[in-house]
């Protein structure tokens, strides 16, 4: 405040939906930018701003590489930002839509829609409740790893067309130090296959079913972010990037991508840190998750394990298991109600007591 510049805008250069402010870099002129699909830097009209956030000399860059500007990103003009699965709860996730058509489908074929029995169903009653060992907090890892692969399958299955990314795509960027023959790319992947890929990556880094879901999320940002289609040429390597990303932002975990490097033995720590590089550019440095679209995408894929038939076991709800869940629930809706302070040492002079956390008494 007093100075010539001041910090604050006009409202008429207020950010829009979808577009960020950022550096420029020492040596490379404003109407350089970086295209990830060629991966040189083309010409694009400089933008206009309104004041330097940082001097150049204060930069520490190399001179002649590129940097990948905020404010080049855009989403596309025809799309509408309400109808983003991945950012919005009220819209219907990409998978449950593409499942919905192979349910049509079938329905079509057989001309009669599918009526369960309900023999081998657990109805729940007043004085009996049936539930499995999953909950929105604590999802089953290996019914949520096999839900995953169902939504990848649908994605594929059911694609509109073949876009894509050169860094996503399997022939150019291989993950296996064989050669894979032409004739694999042109089928599409099973759900099991599918499974067999991620079960090896959530096993060796102990992730669990809260991570599945994140990562879903993910894949169908890129999807619309990125307008691309999941093909068998690029679903390996656009699930393996959105599991390295939820493996990171989730729970911060202590993960280096080398790690990635010795499960997946074809892979090079280069190949995969362009990978996340661009992946992270592709999704507008865009990974939050928030609560709504979390819950959204858990009980869609709870709906696609139950059409499935996976083999969920239900179990009468004793009180010890009631208890567990109450202090579950208690503890997500007030986390601080559980922290305990201890100190190391006090006198008498500033004594403070311990606190306790709360026992749930029956």
């Amino acid at each position: 405040m007093g100075n010539i510049q001041s910090c604050c805008q006009t409202p008429n250069d207020s950010p829009k939906p979808g577009m960020h402010s950022g550096l420029v870099s020492q040596g490379v002129s404003k109407s350089d930018v970086y295209d990830p699909g060629t991966r040189k830097s083309v010409a694009v009209p400089p933008a206009t701003a309104v004041q330097k956030v940082a001097k150049l000399d204060d930069l520490d860059f190399e001179e002649g590489q590129p940097v990948l500007r905020m404010s080049d990103l855009k989403m596309p003009a025809e799309m509408d930002l309400e109808l983003i699965p991945s950012d919005y709860p009220k819209a219907d996730t990409i998978f449950r839509k593409k499942f919905q058509m192979d349910v049509e489908e079938k329905s079509k074929k057989s001309h009669s829609f599918h009526v369960s029995s309900g023999l081998h169903e657990k109805h729940s009653s007043c004085s009996t409740i049936f539930l499995d060992g999953s909950t929105i907090c604590q999802p089953n890892p290996k019914i949520t790893m096999q839900c995953l692969g169902l939504a990848i399958y649908y994605h594929i299955k059911n694609r509109d067309t073949n876009r894509s990314k050169d860094i996503f795509e399997e022939p150019l960027h291989p993950l296996t130090e064989e050669s894979v023959p032409e004739e694999y790319f042109y089928h599409n992947p099973d759900p099991e296959s599918i499974y067999r890929f991620i079960y090896p990556i959530f096993t060796a880094f102990k992730l669990t079913g809260e991570f599945a879901i994140t990562t879903l999320v993910y894949i169908e940002r890129l999807v619309i972010y990125a307008e691309i289609d999941i093909s068998p040429t690029n679903w390996k390597r656009v699930v393996l990037g959105a599991i390295l990303l939820s493996s990171k932002y989730l729970d911060d975990l202590a993960i280096w991508n080398v790690h990635f490097c010795r499960i997946i033995k074809g892979l090079t720590l280069k190949d995969l840190n362009e990978l996340e590089r661009q992946y992270i550019y592709l999704l507008q440095f865009n990974l939050c998750v928030s609560t709504s679209v979390y819950a959204k995408y858990y009980f869609d894929l709870r709906s696609l394990a139950s059409y499935h038939g996976l083999p969920v076991v239900l179990a009468p709800l004793r009180r010890e298991r009631a208890q567990k869940l109450e202090a579950i629930s208690r503890y997500c809706e007030n986390p601080s109600m559980f922290n305990v302070d201890v100190k190391k040492s006090s006198s008498c002079d500033n004594f403070t007591d311990m606190h306790h956390a709360n026992a749930i008494l029956s």
